[in-house]
This record gives structure tokens, sequence and C-alpha cells, in this order.
């Protein structure tokens, strides 16, 4: 089948790519009834859409001529939402319409602007470019639309899901009345219709796939690990394939940073793209995987967006994706132009509901396969290394030379185990990981408790339709075991999956010889066979494990406790033991506190006199002589006078039973006639506490007038008295 109603031009440029069979998007957009008329397209990632809407275009812009004529503004515009895709369709369109002499510009963000300027000066007839960019070139009046004839909308579910409605909209806006619009995209939500509406009329609604169905030349995989595995996993299936390209998603761009770390120090050509990247290191990126430079690519999904690779057959999603449009993007990376690609996905246990929902959501259909051991790992570079090329290939004179300088050396074995070596050199080794012994799918175990229900009685094993999980055989069989301790708990998402690989590890020792396993909050106890306990000790002392720290149970708690221990046991007193009041035993009776036989007590026992059962005070009870200091600086400067005065010591109890305040010996007064000093400054009735600073001069404290003073009497100190002279002020410095 041929390309119908496709332009001379464009036939003739297709012929020389060798594209004779058209896909399905292809052929529908080039039907007769899609002639002239706006479309909106639904098809699947790699479908050729590229094409397809440079085909459909192309008599819009061209019509009956060959070529385009003087290049002035643009006839064609083409929006994308990355730069990578922007430069992709710019370079698929430049072979398209070679022949046809049209000048395809891109303004992508990241690229000098003012080149770009100048370039759309000269003249342009197809424009593609990001929206961000093309927008700034319209508001600086250097992007001339009026005599657009037809706008592309490529990936447009995406340009809105980054947050480009209002550039989208703003460029739209600008665009001829009378011009053509083309959407593409892989899924169409709600947000792309209802653009549609608005700026498309009469559009052919195109759908090359039905929306139950996956992609027929993708298989999808989806693998169980423990969280900590995620990045081992990662290197088993990229050791397990060994293809020519392959892409890990991560969601975040400091995930690709530590990915792509990771990646190279094992040892794989990674490189990595993400939103920081400047325009030229993306580039430099994608052009050494094109050129086999690198055969690994870590990115996120936007920057990942709708790129193109060739011989990419491997996508990895290291991190699950968000939404069902995501999965269906990022594995839309391979199984393009009718080529084969795999799709696998690394499910950490803890999120498989999480991926299962996800995969119903995009109705797909996947097998859960094991993780890749070492085992087949190594079993397939076997296969692969016999039946390498390089044992097939014709050899050159220089070649047979060496070869028969090496016979002459050297014996057939060692030359082969040198050539085994050089080939295992340049391999990153396999990692070791926990294997998956996860519950089965949740549907097989409703469909098993369906089944026990309606017969009546349990009867698991007849009603379990998958493989039955294999009991845990017994670790220590009778051997002695030591006991071990990892600071690491549930706190911190401890299983036994990942934990069992890291101890071997850590310690050097096989699943057989390591005991139960008892996961507490903060901590993690393990047993390890005592034969092999010193061994398993200096290991952890001299190899730090990659997570956590590991320490012999009791081995510092009983060093720091044996010179207790033995000048304990040298007595021969007994140690006592008694139950204080509340049932518990006593701290003073228990074996750290006890008395022994002719031994004098401590000091802070012997300064003790509170009853038993309370523990005293570290430096004991004051003494007599500091207790009688507190008490004499608790009270008032005439305290003590006061309690020397006879009439200071008696109370009365007044009217209603309580002591009155009059005969408190702060208000006594005294017998011989002669008031204190703090009384005589005021005249106040007894009972009543005086001012602190006296009553005013010429007044009683109560506001009434003084008293005479008695006849014959001296005048008493105070208010009555003679005044106090002002003190002179202090002289000027």
């Amino acid at each position: 089948m041929t390309f119908p109603l496709t332009h001379p031009a464009l036939a003739r440029a297709l012929a020389a790519r060798d594209y004779s069979v058209p896909t399905a998007v292809q052929t529908a957009v080039l039907d007769a009834n899609a002639a002239g008329r706006d479309l909106l397209v639904s098809a699947q990632t790699g479908s050729g859409k590229t094409v397809a809407f440079g085909l459909a275009m192309a008599a819009t812009l061209l019509g009956e001529d060959e070529r385009f004529g003087r290049a002035d503004a643009p006839a064609a515009l083409i929006i994308a939402p990355t730069r990578e895709l922007a430069m992709q369709v710019q370079r698929e369109l430049s072979w398209l319409y070679a022949e046809t002499g049209a000048r395809v510009i891109p303004c992508v963000g990241g690229m000098d602007a003012r080149a770009e300027a100048r370039q759309l000066r000269q003249g342009a007839d197809i424009v593609v470019g990001t929206p961000g960019r093309l927008r700034d070139h319209l508001e600086r009046g250097q992007l001339d639309l009026s005599q657009l004839k037809a706008v592309v909308l490529d990936e447009a579910d995406e340009m809105l899901d980054l947050g480009f409605r209002e550039e989208l909209e703003f460029i739209l806006d600008a665009t001829p009345e009378g011009r053509r619009t083309l959407l593409f995209s892989a899924t169409m939500p709600r947000e792309i219709e209802a653009l549609a509406r608005r700026y498309q009329r009469d559009a052919v609604r195109i759908e090359t796939v039905r929306r139950d169905e996956q992609h027929s030349d993708i298989e999808y995989q989806a693998i169980s690990v423990a969280p900590a595995d995620i990045e081992n996993a990662v290197v088993n299936i990229l050791r397990l394939h060994e293809v020519r390209a392959a892409i890990v998603f991560c969601s975040t761009r400091e995930a690709v940073k530590r990915l792509h770390a990771r990646l190279q120090e094992r040892g794989f050509s990674a490189v990595a793209l993400s939103g920081e990247l400047t325009q030229g290191e993306r580039t430099q990126a994608l052009k050494a995987l094109r050129d086999a430079r690198a055969r690994v690519l870590v990115a996120t999904d936007v920057a990942a967006r709708g790129l193109d690779l060739p011989d990419l057959s491997l996508v990895i999603h290291a991190d699950l994706p968000h939404d069902a449009e995501t999965l269906l993007h990022r594995s839309g990376r391979t199984g393009r132009a009718g080529r084969k690609g795999l799709c696998t996905l690394i499910v950490p246990f803890n999120r498989r509901r999480k991926a299962e929902l996800l995969l119903r959501a995009a109705r797909l259909k996947v097998t859960w396969p094991p993780a890749p051991t070492p085992e087949e790992i190594r079993a397939r570079d076997q296969e692969r290394f016999l039946a390498a090329p390089v044992f097939t290939e014709a050899p050159s004179d220089d070649e047979i030379a060496l070869a028969r300088a090496l016979q002459a050396g050297r014996s057939a074995d060692e030359i082969a185990i040198a050539l085994v070596r050089m080939h295992q050199a340049g391999l990153p080794a396999p990692e070791t990981m926990a294997p998956d012994l996860g519950p089965p799918p949740r549907d097989e175990r409703w469909a098993a408790k369906r089944d026990e229900r309606r017969q009546g009685r349990p009867d698991r094993t007849a009603s379990e339709t998958g493989e039955r999980r294999p009991p845990r055989m017994p670790r220590n069989d009778g051997r002695e075991m030591v006991w071990f301790r990892l600071n690491i708990g549930r706190e911190r998402n401890a299983d036994p999956r990942w934990l069992l690989p890291l101890i071997c590890e850590s310690g050097g020792v096989t699943e057989s010889d390591i005991g139960a396993i008892k996961i507490f909050d903060r901590d993690t106890r393990f047993e390890i066979a005592a034969e092999l306990a010193d061994k398993f000790a200096e290991a952890i002392r001299t190899t730090k494990p990659k997570q956590g720290h590991i320490s012999r149970v009791g081995a510092e708690r009983s060093a720091e406790r044996a010179p207790v221990d033995e000048a304990r046991d040298g007595h021969s007193s007994t140690h006592r033991r008694a139950s204080s009041r509340d049932g518990g035993s006593d701290k003073r009776n228990a074996p750290d506190f006890a008395q022994q036989g002719d031994r004098p007590k401590p000091a802070w026992r012997e300064r003790s006199d509170t009853k038993p059962g309370k523990r005293p005070h570290r430096k004991g009870p004051p003494s007599e002589g500091a207790r009688a200091a507190e008490r004499s600086a608790e009270r008032p400067p005439n305290a003590k006078a006061r309690e020397e005065h006879p009439a200071a010591r008696r109370t009365e109890a007044s009217h209603d039973g309580r002591p009155d305040k009059r005969n408190s010996p702060d208000f006594a007064q005294p017998s011989d006639g002669q008031r204190p000093a703090w009384r005589e400054r005021t005249n106040a009735k007894p009972g009543k506490r005086p001012h602190r600073k006296g009553a005013g001069e010429g007044t009683h404290a109560n506001g009434m007038n003084p008293r005479p003073r008695p006849k014959g009497g001296p005048a008493a100190p105070g208010k009555f008295g003679p005044k106090k002279k002002n003190r002179a002020p202090a002289p000027k410095a």
C-alpha cells in the first residue's frame, strides 16, 4: 500500500527514506474526507504523527506548486511542548520538505533569541517552536502570522498539563480566521475537546486505535522489588537485556542526578536529561545517544516527552508515573515505526496497589516476572558472548599475524581465558537482590476467599489457583546462635526481604547462617551461627554496611559492667531486697545499692535522716545551723525584737474563732509605754497595718488630725519630730 493523495515532492522524499507503507494515522489524514478540513487526531505514540501532519498540510501550503516561493511571512506554524520535541519536528519536516525548498525555522527556549529574530526577518515558510518563545516573538513584533495558512498543535494534552493554556490561546487568537487547525494528541481529555470546539470549525475526528486496546508493539512487564532495591533492579534489568539504547524515567530532577551518577559509577555509558540542564547540554546528551556513545538515558517525564530515538527498545520506569496518561507517554518512547519494544515497571512491594490501579486505568495487560538474578544475567552474558559476531567475521592480515604470535607463545586455554576475562571486564557486575515472596495478586486472593465461602470450609490448597508461596525453612537447624543488632526498625520500613541481603553482604555470610530475625520499632535483632559470629563481627567492623550500623548484642554492655560484677562477687554478704510501700522493689536494697557487711556507709547515706523508702538529696539534709539561718532570713527586720517582748507571745481568739490580728506578734503593743519606731511613725488604731511610708505630715494615717503630744514627754520621732534637712545636691563634675 502506497501513500494516497501525496504531493509529488513529498512522495519523492518518502521514497528516498524507504517509506513505502503508511501507518494508520498517515492513511487517515490523507483520506479524501479529511482534505482541507480541520483535524482532531488521537493516535498512539510512535505512530508517525509528525509525518502525518506534514503530509496533511502539504496541499494547503503548496497547492499545485512544486516549490515554495520567496520566503516571507510563515505559512505554517507548529507548536510543540518541549525543546527536544520541537527540534525533532524541525528535523523531520526539513527532510520531508527538502525538495520543495521550504525554510523550516526553530524557535525554542534556551537558544539565542536574537539569532532566531534574524532568521525570521530573512523569511521562513514553516516555523516550529515552543509556546513561551513563540509568544515572546509575537509580543516583540518579530513573528508575523498574517499570512498563516495552517497551525498544528503537537502533543496538545502535554502542553495543557504543563500550564501553556494562556500562551496557546494568545497565539491562536493572533492567527487569521481562515487558517486550518490540526490538533494531534496521544490522549483526548476534556480540556483538549474544549480547546478544539473553540478554535476549530467542523473538525474531523480521527481515532486510529481503540481506547481499550494497548500498543501491539510494546510488551509490558512489572517487577516487584523491595524499596531499597530499586536502583539495583535498574542495574540488573539493563544487564539482562544489553540493548542498543534504553531510557530510564524518574519523577524528579534529584532522582535523575542520583541514578545517573550511580549508573556511571557502575560502568554504564549513561547520560542525563532534565529541565535544569542548558539547551547545549541537552542537545549533547541526545546526540551522544544517537551516535551510540551512550546506551542509557536517565530523564524526567517532561524532558523526554515526544522524543524519537533510534533503536530505543527498552523503557524502565524507576519511579511510578502519577497517572495513566504519563504511563502511556513514557512507554511510547519505544515500539515506534513498527519496531518492537519492552516496557518494565519497577514496583516497590509497598506500592503494588497503586501500580495495579495505574495499569487498570491505562487498560494494559502486564506480566509479573521475578527480578533478574545474577545467575540469569551471567547465563545470558554467556549466550551473547558465544553468539557474538566477533567469532564469525572474516579476519584481517594483521589479526591473523597476531593470532599466530599468540599461539606460538601461549596455549589455547590461556588465550581463551584471557579473551573471557577481557570480555567480562567491560561488563558491570550484577546486583544481589532480595527475592519477592509477597502475596499473590488481589484478584487471586479474592477468588480464593470466594471459593472458600462457597465450599463452606477452608481449603486453601484447593482454592488457590496461582503458585503457592514456599514455606520458610528453619534457619538455625539446632545450632548455637549469637544475637546481633541493626539500628533500623519499623520506623524506617525495615523488612526481611531487603534486610536479609543487607546482612549477607555486610558480614559475608549466607542465608543459611542467619537465624531468627526480630524487627522492633527502632532496631532489628537477628541471629548468626556461633561458629561464624567472630568472623561476622570482624567483617562489619572493617566493612561499613550500605545502611544502618550493626553491632553485637551485649558486647559493649558486658564490658562496661564487668568491674562492677567482680567487685560485687568478692563480698560474702548477701543482697537484700525489700518491697516499697507501693509494691515495687526498694532501690536502697537493689544489688547496685546493697550495703555490705563491715564496709562503712557512704557519705550520702550518713547525712540522710529521711524515712526509709525515700531517696535523700544528693547533698544530704541541711545542718541545724543552716536551718536556723534560713529561718532568720525569712523573718521581717523587727521580728527578733518583737519575739523577745512578753506581750508578743500572746494571741487571743476573735469572736468568730479566728486569731485576732491585733494580738498577733506583728501588731503586739509593748507594755512599757514606748512604741517601736515602726509603730510610732503612725497613730493608726490597733488592728490596722500602717502604710509602708507612714502618714503624711500633720495628718493621721486615716486622714484625721493628729492627737496632741502628751504633757511632759519628749516628742516622739517620726512625722511629729523635727524635719530632716534636705540633702544638698551633688556637685557637678
